[in-house]
């Protein structure tokens, strides 16, 4: 089960890294400035955000199985149709129907986890599934960029939207929920409007818009970053835009294994996911250097780090609301906190493109780089630990 949670992240996150890769090409033929570019990213975080809030109730409600399957068929044929896009605005759109789609994965497969694994191996098993993201970021660069060079920017999207529907053909038939848990008919968990108002609810989802912007930044920047301020053509950026993701990858299982290890030390459940999330986040100060550093190697050695902080904090913050709420919740609960990440994603995306247009990338990395810890700061002030609604007996 965790292996299809993996392959549909990798799935996804191709998907998303695709415009990515093709950006350079995209914007010279579309004529976009920086501003421009980050308009039509802010397409795909608005459906995000908007859809995280319906997405993980409605998976709640349908079930795992039904709603996975629903989520990945939408935004696969949402790639696919970026093979007709003519412009900044037709790319925006299918942009925007691509958020409305991805923004069920992570939802689904957090439901997935707190079927499956007791609280003592969530963490671990989140990193497992969230390893997708950096796979599919690792592939992305080199197969698009090959594919562009050799066939054109439509072929990456279409060849890329296809994988969706090939994974669909081993989940329908394999995907069961766990012997003895809940049938795939769930007892109606709590209305969206009644979670939001627990404490763990809001502060999740403050914590997160300081904290996924900056996995958005690195995901739609980074080779926008390689071309224009180290100056690297789309062969280079073929070769070398997947390092950081290939390091990344660690974070996702080594997060969630200080998780785990600080759990069976005996440390309580919430306390341990805090203090591996406060220690990976103060990794991704590692963004400062990055962009002072002379060398481009050098450069994209420091991106590395802090994009492995991010990882290993993001595997224990998965594990968060299967420690807190039933099962039944899970997929509502973190859909819901996850508006809070696409909120982030659209304001600092923005942000991003004007500060780039009028200055440069080095306020941009500096502001990445502090901005885990005031997300650490804030779960450790305001979320509680105890269990909220759908208390378990």
């Amino acid at each position: 089960m965790i292996s299809l949670a993996f392959w549909a992240t990798l799935i996804n996150y191709l998907d998303r890294q695709t415009l990515s890769v093709a950006a350079p090409v995209l914007r010279e033929q579309f004529h976009m400035s920086n501003v421009g570019y980050s308009r039509v990213v802010f397409g795909f975080l608005l459906a995000y955000t908007i859809m995280n809030g319906v997405s993980g109730p409605l998976i709640d409600r349908l079930g795992t199985r039904l709603g996975y399957a629903l989520c990945i068929a939408w935004w696969s044929a949402a790639s696919i149709l970026h093979v007709f896009a003519r412009g900044a605005l037709s790319l925006g759109i299918f942009r925007f129907l691509l958020g409305a789609g991805e923004a069920g994965n992570w939802p689904a497969a957090v439901r997935i986890v707190a079927e499956w694994f007791p609280e003592k191996e969530r963490a671990l098993a989140s990193g497992i599934f969230n390893s997708g993201s950096a796979a599919g970021a690792i592939v992305a660069p080199p197969v698009v960029a090959f594919i562009l060079l050799r066939f054109g920017w439509q072929y990456a999207f279409l060849l890329t939207g296809l994988l969706g529907f090939a994974w669909l053909l081993f989940w329908w038939p394999l995907y069961k929920t766990p012997v003895g848990s809940e049938s795939e008919a769930p007892p109606p968990a709590p209305a969206p409007w009644a979670l939001f108002k627990t404490r763990f609810v809001w502060s999740f989802t403050v914590a997160k818009i300081f904290s996924d912007p900056v996995w958005y930044f690195y995901i739609f920047w980074f080779p926008e970053y390689l071309k224009n301020a180290r100056h690297f053509d789309m062969a280079a950026i073929g070769a070398y835009a997947w390092i950081p993701f290939l390091v990344a990858g660690s974070g996702n299982i080594l997060g969630g294994m200080l998780s785990g290890y600080l759990v069976k030390r005996g440390m309580p459940v919430t306390r341990a996911r805090k203090v591996s999330i406060t220690f990976f986040a103060a990794l991704m100060l590692a963004a400062i250097p990055a962009v002072l550093a002379g060398s481009a190697a050098v450069s994209i050695g420091f991106v590395s780090l802090a994009m492995t902080g991010y990882t290993g904090s993001l595997a224990s913050m998965l594990a968060l609301p299967a420690d807190v709420f039933e099962k039944s919740a899970v997929a509502s609960v973190f859909g819901l906190a996850s508006m809070g990440s696409g909120f982030g994603g659209m304001v600092f995306t923005l942000i991003t493109g004007w500060v780039v247009e009028h200055y440069s990338y080095t306020p941009v990395f500096f502001g990445f780089g502090i901005m885990p810890l005031i997300s650490a700061t804030i779960l450790w002030t305001l979320t509680r630990t105890e269990k909220e609604l759908c208390e378990r007996s």
